[in-house]
């Protein structure tokens, strides 16, 4: 007998966290799904372990939040990527630079290459969307893999962002990642590589 098991790739790691917490008899929020997944990446064994001792301090008929997520496993509700995103999404200037000063000051946890990547994903999917045909939540949704909640996020940053912008964006995150990887970078930090990268998504 031969039992094959592959990781389950990282797209695929929310509904396994939703469907997971579902069989254990809770709900949670589509934020702290996110969350964890950010945090926890695709190690099942590390999320199933961290889920249980989340579940241990909550009630079932209470729905699991950001709230819940950050008391319990220590996942800042207010500094992290996906708060980033939102920020970045809006041009709320002082909101990204509050993040990614934490982020410069807690590099280990917030380190460039990973930030880097989840951002990647977020333009990526803002691109998608302004080719879209169809931009109705539900089909929207499907398209970009996300969950219809986060739909209206990606139709108002489309309306920061244009297409040309969009390009401009992409091209900076490729650079930086490199950068974030040792090419081309002796010696700026983390920190100050997230800070040079979101002034220019920004401006």
């Amino acid at each position: 007998i031969v039992f094959e098991s592959k990781p389950v790739y990282e797209n695929k790691i929310p509904q396994w966290i939703n469907d997971y917490i579902k069989s254990q008899g809770y709900t949670i929020t589509d934020k702290s799904v996110l969350l964890l997944t950010e945090y926890l990446g695709n190690n099942l064994g590390k999320i199933t372990n961290e889920v249980q001792k989340l579940l241990i301090n909550i009630p079932k008929d209470k729905q699991i939040d950001e709230n819940d997520i950050e008391k319990n496993i220590g996942i800042s509700k207010d500094f992290n990527v996906f708060e980033l995103q939102d920020a970045l999404g809006t041009k709320d200037v002082l909101k990204v630079n509050r993040i990614i000063n934490y982020f410069a000051a807690n590099e280990k946890e917030h380190h460039a290459i990973k930030v880097i990547a989840m951002l990647y994903g977020f333009f990526h999917k803002l691109f998608l969307y302004h080719f879209l045909e169809d931009k109705s939540k539900n089909t929207a949704a499907s398209k970009l893999g996300v969950p219809p909640y986060f739909v209206h996020k990606y139709a108002a940053a489309s309306r920061k962002y244009p297409t040309r912008k969009l390009s401009d964006i992409m091209h900076h995150l490729r650079v930086y990642d490199l950068k974030a990887k040792g090419l081309n970078n002796d010696s700026t930090s983390s920190g100050e590589l997230l800070k040079e990268l979101t002034f220019k998504i920004l401006h």
